[in-house]
């Protein structure tokens, strides 16, 4: 029996999949919003007919469920109890803000990400400060630094946080690795992008002829939720940690126990919070199922067309991919970590994050252990482009077109996509730049 690796057409519905999210919203929004489940079930159904006629139907059936039993699953069930907990968390009742005030709640926020995620800090606590800053004439700087802050950049430190930090928790890197070994990163760019708000949102303060500055009062309700997030955190902590030592075969996907029961509490988590939570609460958060939805379909496809890539990725420099790895590592062929940084941001900032960083993650060995361990700094900048370019474009990460979307609600002026890119551009590459110099040459 040949061992050599697929085809590399079979990573053509891969492919085909990151260019149509990439390019759906931007060439045809309307009609992707509309159909998306139609464009993710196409890809999805071309890539099983291809693997199947190449690998047989039966390896193909069991490496997507394999894919959708340990990936999907618990991918899904984290983000709805996340997603549905935080959406039941109001915070009202801010006066209106001084730019101290608005640097502490994007402080706030950023800390927040990665509890609760960005999607659930950013559902939280946009409302909030546009609230607070209602009656300013200059508010697009508020919303971008918000995007930049808590939709993605605070989200580094668990793997709560972002996706791609949870589907390396998913791979078998330990829960508080990226607290461990990321947090001097997120520490000097979150506190730089703080400073600079701080003194972009003065200078435009004093411009304000109608800036009404006072305390800012805050009212939070749904706390019932607050406590679901610290069940749905506990859960997570305790699967990586406890090994029973027991497991289930389901048609050659191995399940343990632990996994079973974090999934099975987190979907509980979502109910439970469906059925405490006040509508008028999630009406108050413009609480809409439509993204976790937008998620779900893409993602089942992201999960099963990335399946030949990964058979792909793991044959190294054996395999098709390593022209790409070679670009990627030194001339003594270690890992080259600032190519790694920018090659996974970049392309987080045009594609989906998290299928970027699985990609890198297997470009660079797909080994949990040895990424954690002695290519820690690997997995570092892996990690770090993922979570932190996602903040170069609106379509880089999934909470960043929401904030948009409800921010050109309230009637702020958002700039269009590339707009937004000069303002990020002028803003991000410098301290991108600095991170890659003081850690990653």
């Amino acid at each position: 029996m040949s061992h050599a690796p697929p085809p590399l057409w079979l990573a053509l519905p891969f492919a085909g999949l990151l260019i149509s999210i990439a390019l759906g919203p931007i060439l045809a929004r309307r009609v992707w919003h509309v159909h998306y489940g139609k464009a993710a079930a196409f890809w999805a159904l071309l890539a099983l007919a291809l693997q199947a006629a190449m690998l047989g139907p039966a390896p193909t059936a069991e490496a997507a469920l394999h894919a959708l039993l340990t990936d999907y699953l618990p991918f899904m069930a984290m983000l709805f109890a996340l997603y549905t907990a935080a959406g039941g968390i109001v915070v009202s009742d801010l006066a209106p803000a001084r730019p101290r005030h608005n640097t502490a709640l994007l402080a706030a926020g950023t800390l927040a990400a990665s509890l609760i995620g960005t999607t659930g800090a950013s559902m939280v606590l946009i409302r909030p400060l546009l609230q607070a800053n209602a009656t300013r004439q200059h508010k697009i700087h508020l919303v971008i630094f918000f995007i930049f802050l808590v939709a993605n950049i605070g989200g580094a430190l668990s793997p709560l946080g972002d996706p791609p930090l949870f589907l390396g928790f998913l791979r078998g890197v330990d829960f508080f690795w990226p607290l461990r070994h990321l947090w001097p990163h997120w520490l000097l760019t979150a506190g730089l992008l703080l400073a600079i708000f701080f003194a972009v949102d003065t200078y435009f303060a004093r411009h304000e002829p109608k800036f009404a500055p006072g305390e800012a009062p805050m009212r939070v309700r749904g706390l019932a939720n607050v406590a679901l997030v610290g069940v749905a955190v506990a859960a997570i902590v305790i699967s990586g940690v406890w090994r029973p030592g027991i497991a289930f075969d389901i048609f050659g996907t191995h399940l343990v126990l632990q996994n079973i029961l974090r999934d099975g509490v987190l979907i509980a988590v979502g109910f439970i919070s469906l059925a405490v939570t006040p509508q008028a609460d999630r009406a108050a958060n413009h609480f809409s199922w439509a993204p976790i939805e937008e998620v779900a379909k893409l993602f089942a496809a992201i999960f099963i067309c990335i399946v030949p890539v990964m058979v792909l990725l793991a044959a190294k420099t054996d395999g098709p991919f390593a022209p790409v790895i070679a670009l990627l590592s030194r001339g003594d062929g270690a890992p080259n970590d600032a190519a790694y940084f920018w090659a996974t941001g970049l392309l987080s900032s045009l594609l989906d994050n998290a299928p970027t960083y699985l990609v890198f993650f297997g470009l660079a060995g797909g080994d949990p252990a040895q990424l954690s361990g002695p290519l820690a700094p690997t997995l570092a900048a892996i990690s770090l482009g993922a979570v932190f370019m996602g903040a170069l474009t609106y379509i880089g990460n999934a909470p960043n077109f929401m904030v948009y979307a409800l921010a050109r609600r309230a009637h702020v002026p958002m700039p269009s996509f590339f707009g937004y890119l000069a303002w990020s551009g002028a803003i991000l590459l410098p301290v991108f730049i600095l991170v890659t110099a003081l850690f990653f040459w």
